[in-house]
């Protein structure tokens, strides 16, 4: 049993006789082409499968809001990263060009934001119950209308 691992390198080779200078140096050329070909081939693959995907995302999302499919030229000629998010902002941006325009508020909308004013300015001007309660109390025993007055005119 001998101790010599360079058995499986030398399966590679497609005869037993060791190869000279030019005929190795052709071998590696003759490799490197391979290689730089499943390349090329594997590159040219990838950027196929990209380019579907991005046309992919472009025409869901423009299928989603109604827009005319031919604006799906532009959209990939103006972005370089193409997702769901890029391609919306670019229709806002945009979507005059199609007739798009944005949605208006709807009324339940208008009069949930009309609430939030409302609240904030509540939120804003309000007093906290305990100082009301406080206030009352002070209006309440007030023992005549000098310290009403002061009340009123203190607060």
């Amino acid at each position: 049993m001998s101790n010599n691992y360079w058995e499986d390198e030398d399966e590679d080779q497609e005869s037993d006789v060791p190869l000279q200078g030019d005929d190795l140096v052709k071998k590696l050329r003759k490799a490197k082409r391979a290689d730089e070909k499943r390349i090329k081939e594997l590159t040219e693959q990838l950027e196929g499968f990209s380019k579907s995907q991005r046309e992919r995302v472009v025409k869901e999302v423009l299928e989603k809001k109604g827009v005319n499919l031919k604006a799906q030229r532009l959209i990939l000629k103006d972005l370089e990263e193409v997702n769901e998010e890029s391609v919306n902002n670019w229709l806002d941006d945009n979507g005059d060009l199609f007739g798009l325009t944005k949605p208006e508020e709807t009324q339940e909308q208008q009069l949930n934001r009309a609430a939030l004013r409302q609240q904030d300015v509540v939120a804003q001007l309000g007093m906290n119950p305990d100082k009301a309660e406080d206030l009352l109390n002070r209006v309440m025993n007030a023992a005549n209308a000098e310290e009403l007055t002061q009340l009123i005119q203190g607060n």
